[in-house]
């Protein structure tokens, strides 16, 4: 079985060379790169990883580009784009000829990051996208999920997964998981994805975390197999890759033995056409 990790975060030092915005803090203190997350992939069991460019390093693809060139049967990127930048609407025309590239991930987690949403400063990119077929990873709060249903509704073609189940890090189970149901509401769009990644950073348990399986049940029953996905978030995660692999590979019943196929990485490769091996 292909086993395909949905989000992993790699990254460079914050140097005067290559300075961040200073708009969020990294995951931890050491960054990850490439070749340390191929060893962790090795040891546990996963083929293939999506690399995600963190937020904290501004809207950069340099170094997922570069993992990519060195082992591209390994990697693939859904890369940071920013729509206000001067060649934005030129560089978009050629966004997907770019090494490994497959779509571009949004970041709307936190206020400053939610404002040029909510101005419509992205309102043209997904008119864009839905023309050249660039789909993509968009993280909201549970609370703004209904604003990306408004999107999907008006652009039927334009392909969106919803990152985290919509999740916010740092809160009580039942602030946590209080607006859930908004988000298995967009599952009735069939343009509309959504990645169950980085579980066991919401609530804190021990595996094989059944507390998280219920709300990750409810997200399978309302997208069906084929439109989610599982994820680590690796550099953030509070138990072992083969955990996030295991969870869904061997403890969760409630899964279909046909349906772990999809889950495990052949629905992420089908929905982002990344040809499978």
């Amino acid at each position: 079985m292909l086993i395909v990790d949905s989000q992993v975060h790699i990254w460079g030092a914050n140097t005067t060379a290559r300075p961040w915005p200073g708009r969020a803090h990294a995951q931890r203190d050491i960054p990850l790169g490439h070749e340390e997350l191929l060893r962790e992939m090795d040891a546990a069991g996963v083929d293939r990883a999506v690399i995600v460019p963190p937020s904290w390093e501004g809207d950069r693809n340099d170094l997922a580009i570069a993992a990519v060139q060195a082992h591209p049967d390994r990697f693939a990127i859904m890369g940071r784009f920013n729509p206000e930048a001067p060649d934005a609407r030129t560089a978009i025309k050629s966004w997907l000829q770019q090494p490994g590239m497959l779509g571009m991930r949004f970041s709307f987690h936190i206020p400053v990051l939610q404002q040029p949403l909510i101005d419509g400063k992205f309102d043209w990119v997904w008119s864009e996208a839905e023309k050249l077929g660039i789909r993509l990873m968009i993280l909201v709060p549970q609370h703004m999920v209904q604003t990306i249903d408004v999107i999907a509704a008006r652009h039927p073609g334009l392909r969106i997964v919803m990152d985290h189940m919509a999740l916010s890090s740092g809160k009580a189970e039942e602030e946590t998981f209080r607006d859930f149901d908004k988000l298995l509401t967009i599952a009735r769009r069939p343009n509309v994805a959504v990645k169950a990644s980085a579980l066991p950073c919401y609530l804190k348990e021990p595996y094989p975390f059944p507390k998280l399986q219920t709300y990750a049940q409810r997200a399978y029953e309302a997208f069906g197999p084929q439109r989610l996905f599982w994820g680590s978030d690796l550099s953030r995660s509070p138990v072992s890759y083969r955990q996030h692999v295991d969870m869904w590979l061997r403890d969760a019943p409630w899964v279909k033995e046909a349906d772990k196929e999809w889950i495990l990485g052949r629905g992420i490769c089908e929905w982002l056409e990344w040809k499978m091996p």
